[in-house]
């Protein structure tokens, strides 16, 4: 088992030709394997932005424990999972509003590059308390097919391997790849084909995880 602990520039460095390379190597790395771990895809300003954002609507009571399934039919299931969510909508604010426009930057380039037919972006804020995980899933619903590719942006500065967390891809030939929930690493992977599983941390565990969604062909 491989584990991967996200590196890349200094923190200050965030240029859009920074970002464009990263969406390339993003492309590359979906075409051939079908995942891409890449880091600082977003402005750590934005990043520290985003994680207070995350932490307030967690003390304002906004956040709430996430259930299996689509969401009007979800159901609660503390066995599988244990993060608390809360979906994004644009107009919230401004952090998720820039958020938001970089994966409609990131759906485009996908679609230029691989003619996915992604049509929309979904997303919701992550909370993981301590000792709380998601057992080995997949993203695609069975009856749903319109997300297709996965993306989870991490906010955990100074994330340490020792503190667990780590999203755990299990791969087509057998292996296993941890990535670590290091602040500012976005990991993209195509959602029907990627089983994966959130392991307990030790302290509390914040991302924004989402699906860039295709047109429903079987939906029911």
């Amino acid at each position: 088992m491989q584990v991967l602990i996200p590196s890349g520039p200094s923190l200050n460095a965030c240029s859009s030709n920074d970002l464009s390379a990263r969406v390339a190597r993003i492309i590359d790395d979906v075409a051939a394997q079908g995942w891409s771990l890449q880091t600082h895809c977003i402005a750590p300003a934005l990043t520290l932005e985003l994680a207070e954002e995350c932490r307030k609507r967690a003390e304002a009571g906004l956040l709430v424990l996430a259930g299996v399934g689509r969401s009007a039919l979800a159901v609660v299931s503390e066995g599988l999972r244990g993060d608390h969510i809360q979906w994004l909508d644009a107009g919230q604010s401004d952090a998720c509003d820039q958020f938001l426009a970089a994966m409609n930057e990131l759906r485009q380039a996908l679609n230029q590059a691989l003619y996915l037919g992604l049509e929309d972006f979904e997303s919701h804020f992550a909370l993981y308390p301590p000792g709380a995980y998601y057992k080995k899933h997949l993203d695609r619903f069975r009856d749903d097919d319109r997300r297709a590719v996965s993306v989870v942006f991490y906010l955990n500065e100074d994330w340490q391997a020792e503190q667990g967390g780590a999203l755990r891809l299990h791969l087509a030939d057998g292996s296993l790849h941890d990535v670590l929930p290091q602040a500012g690493s976005l990991l993209v992977f195509l959602s029907a084909d990627m089983p994966h599983e959130v392991l307990p941390a030790t302290r509390e565990r914040l991302s924004l995880t989402g699906w860039l969604r295709r047109r429903g062909v079987g939906v029911f």
